[in-house]
């Protein structure tokens, strides 16, 4: 069922967020709940459609749980929380059976007598091979699965092309109101008009904010939406300060940031300097397969120390037919801008890619509102601490997916009465803007000084830099926001500027190196640091919420927020 108008629409559950994490939850509640699913464009424009490499999960008999567990804390640098990585892992091969019961087309093995056996691949970080993938597009396979399935269900509407502006919580509207969330304004991309949707519950899976740096192989709409709503909510978050950069993003400018799954490398391939010779061996043990933060890093000293635009990553020395077999999306987009990766290295470069850090929930997903969940790269759950094991990313969205919905449905269950009629949008005293151009400019001297001042490699120099022009352009935005209409672009700067001022305050209460945050000021790990978080809380007794920095502090686990 789809909806493209209407106002003042209520929801049993209302789904901000489209991705594998949005729409597995909206399948799991849909029998018995009224639920809709919103997306800022088409349902598919969002991170899980393009993700490459596929979910990790033990089948293989020489693996184990205790193995992957093992992997994801080391990838984590001593910051996850060991109750959600245990019930991640071992929640793996359910969420894997569901999605083959739905219809998704995982990769078998191609010997006869093991054809109804998952192909599994290795990737960088993993003892093990256990990487379920369907070829080299495994989140093209889960989101079209998951789109069809529910467009196909009369229990959930879509609404697609429509954007959250800002949570309704019983405290916003009412001064002596609870902290219960009760809706969400949207902008109707299509109309310019903001809606008044009503819910009992609102779930927010509206993925990462790696738009905010200049590079990234993140499609458009991640601009950290969700964080930015639920801060001004008033959410905590945590670990902002682990953003995790992809090492290998096809430096190509026709390729839009076009990412080469951590699967080549797993598949053998070699990252190498421009006169061929590899390096990965001087920064790790693991050589190409160590973790992302560590390649990363390898990469950008590289490309500075010898004043490279790139490095290359080749897989030639594999058979072609391998390459095409395993990579076959990957071969032919390569293919079509001149790079034939069976007969030589392509360049490659690191980009933003993932948002370790986010709001705080418990492991049903819930947040420090009530009624209010978050899901997916938007949450942080405590499973990946200072950085992500590759493909521990859908397989969060997934098992966690299924514990709110168990967490939804049970509280549903108690008869509770409906929202009172919520506060219409008020635009009455605003007008239409003649000067754009100031969201343009905004956007882009955003996104350049992120990349410059709060990359890879970071200074506490930097780091106050940037913090200076985050709160001029905050300002000028908020500004801006007060008089004019608001518009898609308007939406998503304000967020992004939000999320990316607590990015760097959290960035700069973190005075050591650890995972995705290394500080030239800060170069190795406190080990007193290593039980800890870094959260922030909004401080309700100031106007804006600006950061107050509760950092770090000691991990509480398996506790609700």
């Amino acid at each position: 069922m789809t909806h493209s108008q209407g106002t003042d629409l209520h929801y049993d559950v209302l789904v901000i967020g489209s991705g594998a994490a949005g729409l597995a939850t909206a399948l799991r509640l849909a029998d018995t709940l009224r639920v809709a699913v919103m997306s800022k464009g088409p349902l598919h424009e969002g991170c899980t459609f393009y993700a490459q490499g596929g979910i990790s999960a033990v089948f293989d008999h020489q693996d184990s749980f205790d193995s992957h567990i093992a992997d994801t804390l080391n990838a984590g640098a001593g910051l996850n929380h060991t109750d959600a990585v245990r019930l991640t892992v071992e929640g793996a091969p359910e969420a894997i059976a569901w999605l083959s019961e739905l219809g998704v087309p995982f990769t078998r093995r191609s010997e006869p007598e093991h054809t109804d056996e998952y192909h599994l691949t290795r990737e960088g970080g993993h003892s093990h091979r256990r990487v379920v993938h369907a070829a080299d597009a495994t989140g093209r396979g889960v989101e079209t699965t998951l789109i069809e399935r529910a467009r196909a269900h009369p229990g959930i509407s879509l609404l697609e092309n429509h954007i959250a502006v800002d949570l309704i919580t019983a405290r916003k509207i009412a001064a002596d109101g609870s902290d219960r969330v009760l809706g969400a304004y949207v902008l109707d991309r299509s109309s310019d008009h903001v809606m008044t949707l009503s819910a009992r519950t609102v779930v927010l899976a509206t993925g990462g904010a790696s738009k905010v740096y200049l590079y990234t192989s993140n499609p458009d709409g991640a601009s950290g939406d969700g964080i930015a709503m639920a801060w001004r909510a008033g959410c905590r978050v945590a670990n902002m300060e682990f953003m995790q950069f992809h090492p290998t993003v096809l430096y190509e400018p026709r390729a839009k940031a076009f990412l080469i799954s951590e699967a080549l490398r797993g598949e053998g391939a070699r990252l190498l300097l421009p006169d061929g010779t590899r390096f990965m061996q001087h920064f790790d043990p693991r050589g190409d397969l160590a973790p992302r933060d560590i390649v990363a890093r390898a990469i950008d000293h590289e490309m500075k120390r010898l004043g490279i635009d790139n490095v290359h990553l080749d897989i030639s020395h594999r058979p072609a037919d391998f390459i095409r077999e395993h990579f076959p999306n990957i071969h032919a987009r390569c293919l079509s801008l001149g790079y034939d990766m069976t007969q030589g290295p392509i360049p490659v470069v690191p980009a933003a890619h993932y948002t370790c850090g986010g709001i705080v929930t418990d492991l049903d997903g819930r947040t420090d509102i009530e009624g209010l969940y978050a899901l997916g790269e938007v949450a942080c759950t405590g499973l990946h601490g200072a950085n992500r094991l590759a493909s521990n990313s859908l397989l969060e969205c997934l098992v966690f997916a299924k514990t709110a919905a168990a967490d939804i449905q049970q509280r549903h269950a108690t008869p509770s009465p409906l929202p009172s009629p919520l506060p219409p949008w008020d635009d009455s005293q605003v007008s239409d803007s003649d000067e754009e151009v100031v969201v343009t400019h905004n956007w882009a001297e955003l996104r350049r000084f992120m990349w410059d001042y709060v990359g890879i490699v970071r200074s506490s120099k930097r780091l106050r830099r940037a913090l200076s022009r985050v709160d001029l352009l905050l300002a000028e935005i908020d500004e801006y926001y007060r008089h004019f209409r608001i518009g898609n672009n308007l939406v998503e700067l304000r967020n992004l500027a939000l999320v990316a001022k607590l990015i760097i305050v959290s960035a700069l209460s973190r005075h050591e190196s650890r995972g995705l945050h290394f500080t030239l000021d800060f170069p190795e790990s406190d080990p007193t640091l290593e039980q800890c978080d870094t959260i922030l809380s909004p401080d309700r007794t100031r106007p804006g919420f600006p950061p107050q920095v509760v950092s770090p502090v000691a991990k509480t686990q398996g506790d609700p927020p």
